[in-house]
């Protein structure tokens, strides 16, 4: 890299900086770590592409800056004789498809089933979004967009998003819908949106995209994740192209969910 540097000096073209160089050689150097610390590998000839996956899979921000130091370093020792075969080619910035979104265990969704069925100090805007999100992997929007005459109250079910059939609501879910709507009728607006805040309830337009994202701060957990641990949990157990066609999603976004994984429970006995 000092080499080609000095080349592009000579040349009048841009050359690398210290901190450039300096950067790949740490990409470089936390490599060997891994491959020595994590995969019991102390030569450079026994580095295949399964631990260079890996490797990159440990920051999945900075896997296009990594892949590209990783491909320049292979070559330089394919042509130096340290490794026979060069394990970087063939690898894409864009990585696996497969879902690495963080989501909740168990225990914080009780936890957060709890607080939204028996505290009453939340607000009922984050009780819906919550309840909605855990129990029937309700996104942001479908909620903010879910109107009062999207509602069934005989049947208790509602119509959420593109969803082609409506959703039948638990009693805890059902029970955070009246809270909100107890909530919109305090307010007196004719906003037909169930969930309606000082900003809307003078006319007609659903919450602001600002304000939905921000409506499960208190309980500390992103709508986004809570809605993939139900997505996940349906995926998993069921078949993906029934949980596609009941959510109104491509089968693909489903699949994604699906990937590198196997419900120990569904395998044969060995």
């Amino acid at each position: 890299m000092i080499r080609s540097r000095e080349r592009s000096r000579r040349a009048g073209t841009l050359p690398r900086t210290d901190a450039t160089i300096e950067a790949a050689l740490a990409i470089v150097r936390d490599l060997v770590l891994f491959l020595a610390g994590e995969r019991g590998k102390q030569d450079w000839a026994l580095t295949d592409v399964h631990d260079l996956e890996a490797f990159l899979a440990g920051s999945p921000k900075a896997r296009k800056r990594r892949l590209v130091v990783l491909g320049q370093f292979f070559r330089f020792a394919r042509s130096r004789k340290i490794a026979l075969a060069d394990p970087a080619r063939g690898l894409t910035a864009r990585g696996p498809s497969g879902f690495n979104g963080a989501t909740l265990t168990p225990d914080q969704q009780r936890v957060l089933f709890r607080r939204w069925t028996t505290d009453p100090a939340v607000h009922p805007h984050e009780a819906l979004l919550g309840m909605l999100a855990l129990m029937h992997g309700a996104s942001s929007r479908e909620v903010k967009m879910l109107q009062a005459v999207d509602l069934d109250f005989r049947a208790r079910t509602a119509r959420l998003g593109n969803r082609p059939h409506p959703i039948p609501l638990d009693p805890a879910s059902w029970a955070a819908v009246q809270r909100c709507l107890a909530h919109r009728e305090h307010q007196r607006t004719d906003n037909p949106h169930v969930m309606v805040t000082r900003q809307t309830k003078s006319g007609r337009g659903p919450a602001a995209t600002a304000y939905v994202s921000h409506v499960l701060d208190a309980c500390g957990f992103p709508p986004r994740m809570i809605r993939c641990t139900r997505l996940l949990d349906l995926v998993n157990t069921m078949d993906p192209k029934l949980v596609a066609a009941a959510f109104g999603m491509d089968p693909e976004a489903t699949m994604i969910h699906l990937a590198d994984h196997v419900d120990p429970g569904r395998l044969p006995d060995a």
